[in-house]
């Protein structure tokens, strides 16, 4: 992999994993595109450098929200230790409650459905589909929740919606975001929310595969890539939220779905 392709993925990754668009499908199809699986060693280095892609954001996650995460893992230690109710507590047992299922699950579909939907017909349907559902949901949805009043049984409902996230083109971010506010929460909330709850589902894959690692110049360029590129987007996402929509990315999803399926088919 040279350092053009790393910059490349890099800037696709720290973009694409923030926004509701899906990182995996945009990682699956920029090498498709521009025929990059068609090098073996392209192939061999990218199948654990997507994952290192993914700690670059995570970092860029973790450094935005440091200040909520240490009130959070503070809260639900004291609310274990010291019985003391807090919201910082009660939300930092949501969290653990979410992610286990939607983590399981989706590690077991992933397992053994990746590489019959790694496709770009799979991919552009996914993303046409879900875009779709995210228009709809986000246009006919109430904002009557904050994030400091969401219940257990909607952060639970959104953990679970991630199992879905396997999918290339249905995308983490915007699967939560779309049940999040068909469950009435409103956009930033259910935005960082997302953002939180995403954290110890890309820490333990990044984990899992840390031995697959290939080290290499490209290699820290891609990771530093995605996390200051996903810094800004975080940013960007969350102060937008405050007064617009999910409609420009739902566009998004439906205009590059469909360029996807049409490549396929003139390729085929």
């Amino acid at each position: 992999m040279s350092i053009l392709q790393a910059i490349i993925l890099g800037v696709v990754q720290g973009i694409t994993e923030l926004l509701p668009i899906s990182s995996s499908a945009h990682l699956y199809l920029i090498p498709w595109v521009f025929e990059w699986t068609n090098s073996a060693s392209f192939i061999e280095a990218f199948e654990a450098f997507d994952v290192a892609l993914h700690a670059g954001t995570l970092l860029a996650i973790i450094l935005f929200f440091f200040k909520d995460w240490i009130k959070l893992i503070v809260g639900g230690f004291n609310r274990v230790v010291k019985k003391e109710k807090t919201f910082e507590g009660k939300m930092f047992w949501y969290l653990v409650l979410a992610t286990i299922p939607g983590g399981a699950i989706g590690f077991i579909l992933d397992k053994f459905l990746e590489d019959a939907l790694t496709t770009p017909i799979i991919i552009g349907i996914a993303l046409i589909v879900m875009g779709i559902l995210l228009y709809i949901v986000d246009k006919k949805a109430k904002s009557e929740t904050k994030y400091e009043e969401m219940t257990l049984k909607q952060t639970f409902l959104i953990g679970l919606s991630q199992a879905l996230a396997f999918i290339p083109g249905v995308s983490r971010s915007g699967v939560t975001m779309t049940t999040g506010r068909m469950l009435g929460i409103e956009r930033e909330s259910v935005a960082k929310y997302s953002f939180l709850l995403s954290t110890p589902i890309v820490a333990g894959a990044t984990l899992y595969k840390l031995k697959d690692f290939v080290i290499s110049i490209p290699f820290f360029i891609g990771i530093f890539t995605s996390f200051i590129v996903g810094v800004f987007v975080i940013k960007f996402l969350m102060e937008y939220l405050k007064k617009g929509s999910f409609k420009g990315f739902a566009i998004y999803r439906v205009i590059v779905g469909i360029l996807v399926i049409a490549l396929w088919v003139v390729r085929i």
